[in-house]
């Protein structure tokens, strides 16, 4: 029996004539013309031949392909299929693979509802697209280590900071969640991964504002009635943040209160409650013209399609050659509520759709001060326009937004 097998040498093989060369015990060697050649192992199960090929023969050598033969020789007398068996071996490691795309993929999925718009921006999932998966994403997430974690961040951790420190905090998301599912990970490998980075020497710096003072001129220069004049002066008179506002459609006014819906909140958590902005005369007014220019109910549409882009609105004062950018409004207010009137803290804040007091308080609060906030914020428009608090918007405005 021992010398039917392991008829062949090295040489022979690198050597061999075109046609089919026996090796014994089933095993053969293919050569075709152009001097390639293929290793194909011969059984019989259930009386049946099968012919599997085990690889070809610059791939796998001699040695190698003996001991992978005799390994499937014994499958088919345990009168098991050999083919089939590797097509089910296969099938099972794809499975325990698990690799980080799929992984993020999934956990993005679960947590979309948690979401603002559904995370259909794409915000919650970019950091990951764009300077993880594409160094890491084809890597099974038990393989996956802190050091792996650092040399795929490193690069950004200084310069693009808060970019990377949000795609290093939905990685370990995506860990916990494979965890979750029962795969084998290291859970602390972010945290482990966050000291050997170390602290960030970028310097977060906050959204350029224009000073309260001239905020009177720079909102009397919003004059010529265009969705982007439109939108920035009501982003001005209310100090909502700008995905609100240009998301605003005309269902979400009744009468003179503007209620922006929980979801479309910035930093939702579960259940978010709705938040109801009261509307200045002057707001209303501006509704009043912005209807005119609404389409499919967005009050602020775009030219083309869709709504006006935060970066529309950006541009604008770009162009004016000012420092200042939209959302640094929402600081102008809050400075003139500090420094121009008695408001307390907490309506302050609740102005600017910020959260006050623990959970225990908010549980325990009933009222969202819209009362009180509806005057102070007349006050902020009649500061803005230069009239007078007995100036009033005519009913007909009031009736028709």
């Amino acid at each position: 029996m021992a010398r039917s097998l392991n008829k062949l040498s090295a040489l022979f093989v690198k050597n061999a004539p075109a046609g089919k060369h026996s090796d014994g015990g089933g095993l053969w060697l293919v050569k075709r013309e152009d001097g390639g050649g293929q290793w194909v192992l011969r059984v019989t199960v259930h009386g049946r031949r099968r012919e599997m090929g085990l690889g070809s023969t610059t791939e796998i050598s001699l040695k190698e392909v003996r001991e992978t033969a005799e390994r499937w020789r014994f499958i088919s007398r345990s009168d098991l299929d050999p083919i089939k068996e590797r097509q089910r071996q296969r099938r099972e490691a794809a499975k325990k693979l698990n690799l980080l795309r799929e992984i993020a993929n999934d956990a993005f999925e679960s947590r979309k509802a948690e979401l603002k718009g559904d995370g259909l921006a794409g915000r919650w999932f970019s950091p990951l697209e764009l300077h993880v998966l594409p160094k890491l994403g084809g890597v099974p997430v038990s393989d996956i280590d802190q050091t792996d974690i650092r040399d795929t961040l490193a690069p950004i951790w200084h310069s693009k900071a808060d970019t990377a420190r949000k795609a290093l905090n939905r990685l370990a998301i995506c860990i916990r969640h494979a965890a979750a599912l029962g795969l084998e990970v290291d859970i602390q490998a972010a945290e482990k991964a966050r000291a050997l980075l170390g602290q960030q020497r970028h310097t977060p710096k906050n959204i350029p504002a224009l000073p309260w003072q001239e905020a009177p001129d720079f909102y009397s220069t919003l004059s010529d009635g265009t969705v982007t004049h439109l939108a920035l002066r009501l982003l001005i008179l209310t100090g909502v943040r700008s995905g609100p506002l240009r998301f605003l459609h005309d269902e979400q006014i009744t009468g003179d209160i503007w209620t922006i819906p929980g979801e479309a909140q910035k930093g939702r958590r579960g259940r978010t409650p709705d938040f109801r902005v009261p509307l200045s005369t002057e707001a209303l007014l501006v509704l009043g013209e912005a209807r005119a220019l609404s389409r499919d109910g967005f009050m602020f549409p775009s030219v083309k399609k869709g709504v006006i882009s935060d970066a529309t609105m950006a541009r604008f004062m770009e162009r004016a050659n000012m420092e200042a950018r939209p959302h640094g409004f929402r600081s102008s207010l809050r400075d003139w509520i500090a420094e121009t009137t008695d408001t307390p803290e907490s309506i302050a804040e609740l102005t600017l759709g910020h959260t006050v007091g623990n959970k225990v308080e908010r549980a325990y609060r009933r009222t969202d001060f819209l009362e009180q906030r509806r005057l102070l914020l007349q006050k902020w428009a009649d500061f803005l326009t230069g009239r007078t608090a007995v100036d009033q918007v005519p009913p007909e405005v009031s009736m028709n937004v």
